[in-house]
């Protein structure tokens, strides 16, 4: 009996030990703000192509799709406005440098 539950008390802290040990972990590059903004900038023209593909199939009314639409493009044109910024921002940033 006590070899039993020696046997399970051995059993159940190797599990815990190896469940709660933090091992190696990969966390990837890190993301920039512009990468950022370019995923979403991809995610939304999905968005818009599905959209598109909904409404043509006669599964959305034409109301909801010009309104969504005109959300999605206007998330999109902040997007692209915001991509604009950062990246004239990155490239006077090594001219000021050099000077």
């Amino acid at each position: 009996m006590t070899l039993e539950l020696a046997c399970c008390l051995l059993v159940t802290a190797a599990a815990l030990f190896y469940i709660f040990t933090p091992g190696k972990l990969y966390l990837g590059q890190r993301k920039t703000r512009a990468s950022y903004l370019r995923e979403r900038k991809d995610a939304v023209y999905e968005n818009l192509r599905d959209l598109n593909f909904e409404f043509k199939a006669g599964k959305m009314p034409d109301v909801d799709y010009q309104s969504l639409k005109a959300s999605l493009q206007d998330e999109a044109a902040t997007l692209l406005a915001e991509i604009a910024r950062l990246e004239a921002k990155a490239a006077a940033a090594p001219g000021k440098a050099r000077s």
